[in-house]
């Protein structure tokens, strides 16, 4: 027997190797351990380590592995790479596997613009069967195959996924996007809606529409209706946080116009054109305009067929067209939410600036140091671009558009151009179910600029290529019709720079936005309507020959601008333009009778001046909403240039009244 000694001594031995052996086996077990891959929850990683992963693994993980890495890939917008991967996928995966795929397949024919293939794929998924992250993928799916077109399934899919989202970030992009297409949506898809019973929150926004519709024209109502639609819809997302365009109504302040600065060139060959428009402008302060503005009469207004116009007469300074001249139409009437002529004001202090004598920059520091508040002008196109270089903190309504608009919170855009009407043109024509139009317009600048602005505004709305068509001198017209040649409606494409397309990111999914189809019209005969931009003796020239090779049964429309519109042309001008519709602004449109002949007289009959003159009545009711017009979507203002309304740059649209000629009469479009 050994020594009791002895044993405890290799006792004490014995110990370092026991325990170093318990903690090598404890850190080669843990060793070869591969993480467990979770194909329902948010992918963190890159491609590249997921890829790794599946290098590394050899069992049913692998599957698992691949499925996020191609969620990587897509998502790092490295789509030949997925497809490639996705093609590597096995047949025998499980339910949870089956899902996650169809949602990747899904988002690749997203990226791919296969956009019918993705519906699809989203039709094969069972959403009950998803985790709250892929349910958030799928129902941004859904929106993205809508290509940015509002609809009842659109709405439901951003309703949908909000409560799913936990960022406030993302759930404030989740609000404004339900706001957004909300207000989007047509009268015909509004008043079609079928709404379920247990759809309250649907309802609720459909509420809020309509308070805001109710009130827009109106900034404390509009307040006091949203307050009141909270506590009636208290556990709506959008009563907990407001859409942003609302949260601008509850901060709303009206623009000062103590005093207000009128920029206009005094001097040179475009005094005339100041001065109209300076009268306009004091008319409708000084409440000149309140003995004609009684509303317009039920019947047709005729104008003098002895006034004339000077053909080659400016619209604005910014136009080449012909001045316009009233004849028998019927009167426009006003959106329910828009507002009248600012009401006359004695205490609005205006005070005029040359800016024919020093620069654009000098003229508004001047403003500032004499107490402006508020700057009316400058009218002449070249001002308005030196504004881009101006660091004026003064509220400025310009009178006219730059090439280049600037989104400038103190900013807006007022302007009387063809590139205006061509744009009004493209929602009438496309209004009236029009969809592969051509445009005949000038060989000059004038139709190089309308032809840019009726392309960019009609691939906003859904259209696609537009065709262009030039024309030259009468010498030239009558050429083509003595020769019996006509006017075959056939053209060019307009080349339209598309604005630049950017992506959904929420909820961690960053898909790429859409880019619109390119439908170029054909030039076979298959054009179904055309926008003629021509004067008055070139459209006479025009129109028959259209005539020569376009049969009655084409069904083909004609529109032209108000550039062709002219009073005393006679009835047989009517007769030979029937069928034809045009469009001017209500003024000389007969919206006010009484204003009209009062203007008429004003200015001898001059009616470029009248339209300048309008705008003028216009400039001073803008500029009593200006930060209406600047801040809350969707207000209008009933103007004597237009129905007016702001996009997001303030640059301000104009919905002009659109006639007929009919049998010898005038008559409305619509």
């Amino acid at each position: 027997m050994l020594p009791s000694k002895v044993v405890h001594c290799k006792a004490v031995r014995t110990m370092p190797l026991l325990l170093a052996a318990l903690i090598f086996a404890g850190c080669t077990g843990q060793a070869p351990q591969t993480p467990q891959a979770n194909v329902q929850g948010t992918a963190t990683g890159t491609s590249d380590y997921y890829l790794q992963q599946v290098q590394q693994s050899s069992d049913d993980n692998k599957v698992d592995w691949q499925l996020l890495a191609i969620r990587a890939l897509l998502n790092e917008g490295k789509v030949p790479q997925a497809n490639d991967q996705l093609t590597q996928i096995p047949q025998n995966l499980n339910a949870t596997q089956r899902q996650e795929l169809l949602l990747l397949q899904a988002q690749l024919s997203v990226a791919q613009q296969n956009l019918p293939d993705a519906t699809e794929k989203l039709k094969q998924i069972d959403t009950s069967a998803l985790s709250q992250d892929q349910q958030v993928r799928y129902f941004q799916l859904q929106i993205a195959t809508s290509q940015g077109r509002p609809s009842l399934d659109v709405l439901r899919a951003w309703i949908a996924q909000e409560p799913l989202l936990t960022n406030p970030a993302d759930k404030q992009k989740n609000i404004d996007a339900t706001w957004q297409t909300l207000t989007q949506m047509t009268p015909d898809q509004m008043n079609s809606l079928a709404i379920n019973a247990n759809e309250n929150v649907l309802q609720g926004w459909l509420d809020l529409l309509g308070v805001y519709r109710a009130n827009a024209s109106d900034p404390d109502m509009l307040k006091a209706g949203i307050s009141d639609w909270q506590t009636r819809y208290p556990y709506n997302p959008a009563a907990k946080m407001l859409p942003t365009a609302l949260m601008q109504v509850q901060n709303f302040q009206p623009a000062s116009t103590g005093k207000i600065a009128l920029l206009l060139p005094l001097s040179g060959q475009a005094q005339v054109f100041a001065n109209a428009i300076q009268k306009g402008f004091n008319d409708a302060k000084n409440g000149v305009l309140a003995q004609g503005s009684a509303p317009a009469a039920a019947t047709p207004v005729q104008a003098p067929e002895a006034v004339q116009a000077t053909p080659d007469a400016v619209v604005s300074p910014s136009a080449d067209a012909t001045a316009a001249q009233p004849a028998d139409v019927q009167p426009q009437s006003a959106p329910a939410n828009s507002v009248e002529t600012a009401a006359p004001s004695s205490g609005t202090q205006i005070q005029v600036y040359d800016t024919s004598t020093q620069p654009i920059e000098q003229v508004l520091t001047q403003a500032k140091n004499d107490g402006a508040t508020l700057v009316v002008g400058p009218l002449l196109k070249n001002h308005v671009e030196q504004l881009a270089n101006s660091q004026t903190s003064l509220n400025v309504l310009a009178l006219n558009e730059p090439e280049s608009v600037q989104n400038r919170p103190n900013l807006c855009y007022f302007a009387l151009s063809p590139e205006d009407e061509a744009r009004d043109a493209a929602h009438h024509m496309w209004d009236q179910g029009k969809r592969t139009p051509l445009l005949l317009v000038p060989r000059s600048s004038l139709g190089d600029r309308v032809n840019k602005s009726f392309a960019a505004e009609w691939q906003k709305l859904g259209g696609g290529t537009v065709l262009q068509q030039q024309f030259g001198s009468k010498t030239e017209l009558k050429q083509g019709i003595n020769s019996g040649a006509g006017i075959r409606l056939s053209g060019t494409p307009i080349t339209v720079q598309p604005a630049a397309a950017t992506g959904v990111t929420i909820g961690g999914l960053n898909i790429p936005a859409p880019m619109p189809d390119a439908q170029v019209s054909s030039s076979n005969g298959s054009v179904d309507s055309v926008y003629i931009v021509a004067t008055q003796d070139e459209l006479t020239l025009i129109k028959p020959m259209i005539s020569m090779r376009v049969s009655s049964r084409d069904n083909v429309g004609l529109y032209a601008s108000s550039r062709s519109y002219q009073a005393g042309a006679g009835p047989d001008y009517r007769l030979e333009l029937d069928g034809l519709q045009f469009s001017d602004i209500p003024l000389l449109s007969g919206a006010n009778p009484a204003l009209m002949q009062q203007a008429a007289k004003s200015f001898n009959n001059d009616y470029s001046l009248v339209r300048l003159y309008a705008m003028g009545i216009d400039a001073w009711t803008l500029a009593n909403h200006f930060n209406e017009m600047r801040s809350l979507p969707g207000f209008q203002i009933k103007g004597d240039t237009g129905n007016l309304s702001a996009n997001q740059d303030c640059v301000i649209n104009r919905k002009l009244v659109w006639s007929q000629y009919r049998q010898g009469q005038i008559v409305p479009a619509n």
